[in-house]
C-alpha cells in the first residue's frame, strides 16, 4: 500500500476546515497534529514495553537518567530533575516512590548537608539494564518500517525544529 498517498484521520480533519473554513492554510495544523498523534502512539508502544517491567515511562527515564550518568550511578535531584524537565515537587515524590519499590536509594551528599543524593539500587540497576535493551529493540521495531532516507530526513527534520522550539524566547 502506498502511505505516502493514503489518506490519514489528519487529512479528513483538514477537509472537515476546507469545508468550514476555506480561508485557512491547515498545512501547520497537519504537521502538528500528525506530530500530536505520533507522539501518543509512540508512547503507548513505549509504555506496553515498559509495563513489561513493571515500570511506567517517568520511572524509566528515572533510572536511564541514573544509569547513563555513569558509575555510581548516582545524582544529585537538581542534576536529576533537571535533565528530565521535571519540577522539584514532581521529582521529590517519583523519588519516594521509587525508594519505597526499592529501586534507587537517597544518600548523604557531601558536598551538600542540605541534599541527598539519588543512586540506582542494585535491583534498579537490574531493571533499568533489561528494560533498557527490550525498549531499543522495541523503537528498532517500531521505526524498522520506515525505509533510510525517509527516517534520514525526520531526524534531521525533528532536529531543526526541537532546535527552534528549544530556542530562548526572544
Amino acid at each position: 500500500m502506498d502511505t505516502l498517498n493514503t489518506p490519514d484521520a489528519v487529512d479528513a480533519i483538514r477537509a472537515q476546515w476546507q469545508r468550514e473554513r476555506p480561508d485557512l492554510d491547515t498545512r501547520d495544523m497537519a504537521l502538528i497534529g500528525r506530530l500530536a498523534r505520533c507522539a501518543g502512539q509512540l508512547q503507548k508502544r513505549l509504555n506496553d514495553t515498559f509495563g513489561q517491567y513493571g515500570i511506567c515511562n517517568w520511572e524509566f527515564d528515572v533510572l536511564a537518567t541514573l544509569r547513563r550518568s555513569g558509575a555510581p550511578y548516582c545524582l544529585a535531584p537538581t542534576a536529576l530533575f533537571s535533565s528530565l524537565m521535571l519540577s522539584s515537587g514532581t521529582m521529590t515524590r517519583q523519588l519516594q516512590l521509587l525508594t519505597e519499590r526499592g529501586l534507587v536509594e537517597r544518600l548523604p551528599n557531601p558536598a551538600d548537608a542540605r541534599s541527598l543524593l539519588v543512586r540506582l539500587t542494585p535491583d534498579g540497576l537490574a531493571l533499568v539494564e533489561a528494560a533498557l535493551d527490550a525498549h531499543v529493540a522495541n523503537m528498532a521495531a517500531i521505526l524498522a518500517p520506515l525505509p533510510a532516507e525517509p527516517h534520514a530526513a525526520l531526524d534531521a527534520g525533528l532536529r531543526q525544529l526541537l532546535a527552534v522550539l528549544e530556542a530562548p524566547a526572544p
